[in-house]
């Protein structure tokens, strides 16, 4: 795939909810005698970035370059967002910081390789006018310089729905690709876009269709490429793999390539990253989309939140020779 040895000359622009994600670690020895619950001997602590900034890591991962734009708290929580961030090799330069609002936190206590609870510390409102307006005049002084723009809604209320309806006004004006990872049952905020990648479960509850109606997918991905006005809709489906479907009636599914599941965080965010750095490297929606089930593949081989790295996408890719 020559547009793998392009993606170093893509850059994405990344619009969503941030979150920091914080790893317990530890080992479970016994069951309380305060309450039937196992007590976890915690052995470290880790932090990575989550929600948007795990696409914009995704990217970076990639080796392509990203410009992520979003909102923190002023607060400890998001001096360690930043350092983990950095880490990434994502800028915080256009990051926004509000008074009145926390950094969104994810605690996850992991034992024995799986996840026993998760804690959330957040607090979800619409993003103000004024914070708004800040989105908006970073988005006008960088969406020249991009490719794709990639909207990741995680229903926090960063992503407002005014504020949705002004990007996508201007990416396509500006001639933009315009990528949506979605939340919520209305879908109509994301009208223009030029796809959306639901996960299953989240498109047959936004067209209100049962999922075990016959063909249930098919009719999802049809309402909405005609009731949002969308290029295409990626559909993933865990270890069913993803099915895209375009707005001139063809279809293409591809099986899940994960030999075994251990996580599937933040494979949501892999997958719509992987699919804007091969957009901008110029392959179609349905060669992106192949390479993106590929990557999603492999970070759920992982635990916890892993992002993709440029050497093992080609590593694999070069192993299958029916790829190249």
């Amino acid at each position: 795939m020559k547009s793998l040895e392009k993606f170093s000359d893509v850059k994405i622009l990344v619009i969503g909810d941030l979150m920091l994600d914080r790893y317990w670690w530890g080992k479970v020895t016994r069951i309380s005698p305060e309450a039937p619950v196992p007590i976890v001997h915690l052995h470290k602590s880790t932090y990575t970035v989550g929600g948007a900034a795990n696409v914009a890591a995704n990217i970076a991962g990639l080796g392509a370059e990203t410009i992520l734009i979003g909102l923190l708290g002023k607060d400890e929580d998001a001096k360690y967002f930043c350092e983990s961030l950095r880490k990434a090799n994502v800028s915080d330069e256009h990051l926004i910081y509000s008074e009145d609002r926390p950094t969104i936190v994810k605690t996850r206590v992991i034992a024995h390789s799986q996840q026993m609870v998760r804690i959330d510390q957040e607090e979800v409102k619409e993003l103000d006018e004024a914070n708004q307006e800040s989105v908006y005049n970073k988005l006008l002084n960088v969406i020249d310089e991009v490719q794709v723009i990639i909207l990741s809604d995680y229903a926090k209320g960063f992503l407002a729905m005014d504020l949705i309806s002004k990007i996508i006004k201007l990416a396509i004006e500006k001639e933009k690709l315009v990528l949506v990872d979605p939340k919520g049952k209305d879908y109509r905020k994301y009208k223009g876009a030029t796809l959306l990648t639901p996960n299953k479960k989240e498109a047959f509850e936004a067209c209100n269709i049962d999922e075990n109606s016959p063909d249930w997918i098919n009719k999802a991905a049809e309402e909405l490429i005609s009731k949002i006005d969308l290029k295409a809709v990626l559909i993933t489906q865990g270890e069913e793999g993803m099915s895209l479907f375009l707005n001139n009636g063809e279809f293409q599914h591809f099986p899940a390539s994960a030999r075994e599941i251990y996580d599937v965080t933040g494979a949501g965010d892999t997958v719509i990253a992987t699919l804007a750095v091969s957009l901008g490297a110029g392959e179609s929606l349905e060669k992106a989309s192949e390479i993106a089930n590929i990557a999603a593949g492999l970070v759920v081989e992982q635990v916890g939140t892993t992002t993709i790295k440029y050497n093992d996408l080609l590593s694999y890719i070069e192993k299958q020779t029916h790829l190249i």
